[in-house]
């Protein structure tokens, strides 16, 4: 963008400028590392009231302050502008979250070139005035028209999300777990890791010869976890089915054997683990710089899904991430376009996704679509292409339109946006959870941490309601 200061002898009393910025959470943890400011209060995750929940986050009143600065210094007066002196009032306070608009007004010129102007910042809904004061200036006295820096991106490559997961999933008792074909360091460590933070109780089912030398490889003992020997991938998948079916399991772990032979078994008929709702996957990625968990669905399981698979898609995520504490998930169906055009089989679905939920036909969250990738995950683009909606710019699940398309969207979040993933099947009796021989050991822990927390949630209910 190409930027143009206006000099001392072009200012006039009475002109204006403004800066519309997202207070984010990594905003904060940003100004923390560059003042030193490191008040809990203005970080996420601490819970000063000792009541077992985050408090809210505020932001650091010189942070909201510092956006007068950048007003300045940017547009009005613009480059060449040098601060003499700053009054701030400050009355209210900023939230991560928060939409926020600063703005300046010219009030007079001074014959030493310098240039006083009144300072102010809001809250774009309700325009509350969170702060205001008056600045003193030089003024730039020199003509500059420039093009606007390409700055560095900053990543702050925290896994907050993941770290909370694990640290609510914790106090929780074990969830007992079979484990299928552990048979390799990778699948073998992420049980057993889950086994130390005390997430899960595990079975291990598998040719237990296998099972011995990936711990040795690890570097791990085995005392004390059950392991049923079975060398059939097929036959342990059934043998972990069967734990369920009788009571003695709660989940279902994928170790190194392949999917669809774990899946074969879950949804085999006679005792198996069906519901009537169609298997779906959803990855909960832990994304650097999001300020919630972001679910992505379906992109390992259902290729090409139709409208009533999606209608499972959409519920099945809706279902977890309300067991995650997510109040009312806000739901984007994506396509290409944001806009419903019939020859795009995936804008018409979206549409209907969209008022299927209405209806009553969805339930437990707030569903959109059609919307494409920037301005379902991101405010200014939604509100560039003219979308006002709950959820546009702010969808805490994502609806892809076929498995494609997911894996895609996982791979690139993991890979180029430095996320970490956790994966689980929903739709079966119980969660499954489904990790890769790439994931991480942050990734296959967080799989487990989500899956214990689910099932928590929706045992507790399930007694409340005193089903079977």
């Amino acid at each position: 963008m190409q930027r143009e200061n206006r000099t001392f002898d072009e200012l006039t009393v009475g002109e204006t400028a403004e800066l519309k910025r997202v207070c984010t959470a990594d905003d904060l943890f940003v100004f923390a590392s560059a003042s030193g400011n490191f008040n809990p209060m203005h970080l996420p995750g601490y819970d000063l009231d000792h009541d077992g929940r985050p408090d809210e986050v505020t932001a650091p009143g010189m942070w909201v302050a510092s956006l007068i600065s950048a007003v300045l210094g940017t547009i009005l007066p613009g480059a060449g502008t040098l601060y003499r002196s700053q009054s701030f009032e400050f009355l209210g306070r900023a939230r991560a979250g928060d939409d926020l608009v600063a703005r300046v007004r010219v009030t007079a010129k001074h014959d030493d070139g310098t240039v006083t102007l009144a300072t102010s910042v809001h809250r774009e809904e309700g325009e509350e005035e969170l702060l205001r004061g008056e600045a003193l200036v030089t003024a730039p006295s020199t003509k500059l028209q420039y093009e606007e820096q390409d700055m560095p991106g900053l990543v702050v490559q925290r896994h907050r999300h993941f770290d909370a997961l694990v640290a609510q999933a914790e106090p929780l008792p074990p969830l007992i777990v079979a484990v299928v074909a552990p048979e390799e360091p990778n699948a073998l460590g992420g049980a057993l890791l889950a086994t130390r933070h005390t997430l899960i109780t595990p079975i291990l089912i598998g040719d237990v010869g296998k099972i011995a030398a990936a711990a040795a490889e690890l570097g791990e003992s085995l005392d004390g976890i059950e392991i049923i020997d079975i060398a059939d991938h097929a036959a342990a998948a059934n043998a972990a089915v069967d734990l369920v079916v009788e009571g003695r399991a709660a989940a279902v772990m994928k170790g190194h054997l392949h999917t669809d032979e774990l899946l074969r078994a879950v949804l085999r008929k006679e005792n198996g683990l069906r519901t009537g709702r169609r298997l779906t996957h959803i990855f909960v990625m832990d994304v650097p710089g999001v300020p919630h968990p972001l679910l992505v669905t379906d992109a390992a399981i259902n290729i090409l899904p139709d409208l009533a698979t999606k209608v499972d898609i959409v519920q099945n995520a809706i279902d977890l991430a309300l067991s995650l504490g997510i109040e009312q998930p806000k739901v984007g169906v994506l396509s290409a376009v944001e806009t419903v055009n019939p020859q795009i089989v995936s804008s018409v679905d979206a549409a209907l996704l969209s008022k299927m939920a209405e209806r009553g036909q969805i339930t437990g969250g707030l569903v959109d679509g059609p919307l494409a990738m920037d301005n379902a995950i991101n405010v200014a683009a939604a509100r560039t292409k003219g979308i006002v909606s709950p959820v546009a710019g702010r969808a805490q699940v994502l609806v892809v339109p076929n498995l494609d398309a997911g894996n895609m969207v996982a791979k690139q979040l993991t890979y180029v946006s430095h996320a970490e993933g956790a994966g689980l099947v929903m739709g079966a009796r119980v969660p499954i959870i489904l990790t890769s021989r790439a994931d991480s050991a942050k990734a296959r822990l967080a799989s487990c941490a989500v899956a214990a927390i689910y099932h928590a949630r929706t045992a507790g209910k399930t007694r409340a309601g005193g089903e079977a």
